[in-house]
């Protein structure tokens, strides 16, 4: 158990020494071979200086040196390809590795969940709560019912009677007499009064008949 507990820091640290030592080799190959191609110009400004002064062998010379720095520089850069090759492999298995560990972990940390709240915990709790919600209705409904001299109340002799009383209060209100509409009365302006019709000026005869009907009344 221990052993699967540390073993996998251990890897990742090795993953990563290894790491960079192939970086530490890479860079020393990097600088061999800029040394080398610095031989090499060296070795054909020397076989030029050769050759102007009509020392031939000597050029040869440099040639052939040049020839095998040439060589070590083309086997250096072999050397470069493949601890890229082998550095690309071992970032990608890391990477791998890290993929592969955080799914793992995200896995047991689902199961853990999982195991926490397992189907038969939920179905208990779910029963808990409606008993409780049911007990909570009872108590409402106990506190809500009619106590003493109330409880022996009818309620269809109740509803009965005040239907009743609201029969007999449309009767009532039928039977009672229409009142009449008040007279209205003209709307006079401040300040000024109603004038009344003048009187109609009689006739000489209409004296004498009136005089007349006044002593047959006598």
């Amino acid at each position: 158990m221990f052993q699967k507990i540390f073993g996998k820091p251990k890897q990742e640290t090795n993953a990563l020494a290894t790491i960079d030592k192939l970086n530490e080799t890479l860079e020393m190959l990097e600088k061999k071979e800029r040394v080398l191609l610095k031989k090499v110009a060296a070795e054909v400004e020397k076989a030029k200086e050769y050759t102007r002064a009509k020392n031939k062998r000597a050029a040869i010379q440099c040639l052939k040196r040049k020839r095998l720095y040439e060589q070590q520089v083309e086997q250096l850069g072999n050397f470069q390809l493949r601890i890229h090759d082998q550095m690309i492999l071992l970032e990608g298995a890391k990477a791998t590795t890290e993929t592969v560990d955080a799914l793992r972990t995200g896995a047991a940390a689902m199961k853990a969940m999982q195991k926490a709240t397992n189907i038969d915990d939920v179905d208990k709790t779910m029963d808990e709560i409606n008993e409780q919600t049911e007990n909570m209705k009872q108590i409402q409904e106990a506190l809500s019912a009619p106590i003493g001299a109330a409880a022996d109340f009818d309620e269809d002799e109740l509803e009965a009677e005040l239907e009743e009383l609201e029969g007999a209060e449309l009767e009532e209100q039928l039977l009672q007499p229409a009142t009449t509409a008040p007279a209205t009365v003209p709307y006079v302006p401040a300040g000024k009064q109603p004038t009344r019709p003048a009187p109609q000026k009689t006739t000489p005869e209409e004296d004498e008949l009136a005089a007349l009907q006044a002593e047959m009344a006598l």
